[in-house]
């Protein structure tokens, strides 16, 4: 709890067995963490196995794979039946550092910000930690793309760890989201097209061969994913396509 707000901390997994108690264990180290919820989408390795060793935690397993926006859509249902206040989505990879969910929870349990990022941009954590060169010039065109034609600031859209309230995650259209990897762009998007706030916290990177990574060409279709929903944002604002909300 924090403030009187439960908090649930949901992971997203597919083939996380080498990394997934190490993120666990940090994650509970936190103690504001009331549950944790794992989604496990029909990995091929002991994920599950682990998962179910673990104390105050919920597992779900997906019998077949149904990509990484579905496991999200997932996630969220399940915090939400569970009475989640504030949700904060980390990958299982050990990618990105527990330690940072008291501050994030703390600025959605404030009221300052109902929805916070944990980017590896602010403060260079994305190279210092390994980031592959090709991956952060891509980041970094997108971003600046997306911050043009949808009209914000922010240091990145591509980071897997996120804090929402309950009330904005109930607001938004997740199901007419992508089950792939552009659910997450697209999550940001109808955030700003809501009008509400987003924050972000400077946060060190793991890169590590056991974390997780997608390859070139999917890299490439998520890429083309971010800037169509930019476009579609920007043309909504025109009333040259349907809302984005």
């Amino acid at each position: 709890m924090l403030n009187g707000q439960k908090i649930v901390v949901v992971m997203p997994a597919y083939n996380a067995a080498r990394t997934l108690q190490r993120t666990y264990d940090e994650v509970m180290a936190q103690r504001i963490v009331d549950l944790v919820i794992i989604v496990d989408d029909a990995s091929h390795d002991d994920t599950v196995a682990i998962a179910r060793t673990l104390e105050r935690v919920q597992v779900e397993v997906h019998p077949k794979n149904r990509g990484y926006g579905a496991n999200q859509k997932t996630c969220y249902r399940l915090a939400l039946a569970a009475g989640a206040d504030i949700i904060i989505m980390i990958h299982p990879d050990y990618q990105y550092t527990p330690q940072l969910i008291p501050a994030m929870a703390a600025l959605v349990a404030s009221g300052l910000y109902p929805s916070v990022l944990a980017s590896r941009i602010l403060g260079g954590g994305a190279l210092r930690g390994g980031m592959p060169w090709w991956k952060y010039v891509s980041n970094r065109f997108l971003t600046l793309a997306e911050n043009v034609l949808i009209g914000a600031k922010l240091s990145e859209y591509h980071t897997g760890y996120r804090a929402y309230s309950r009330q904005l995650l109930e607001r938004l259209p997740l199901d007419r989201n992508s089950d792939d990897f552009v659910f997450d762009n697209q999550v940001l998007v109808q955030i700003i097209a809501l009008g509400c706030a987003i924050g972000e916290v400077t946060c060190p990177a793991r890169y590590m061969p056991e974390a997780s990574s997608i390859n070139f060409r999917r890299s490439v279709r998520y890429g083309l994913g971010c800037l169509a929903t930019a476009i579609r944002f920007r043309l909504a604002s025109w009333k040259l396509a349907k809302p984005i909300v």
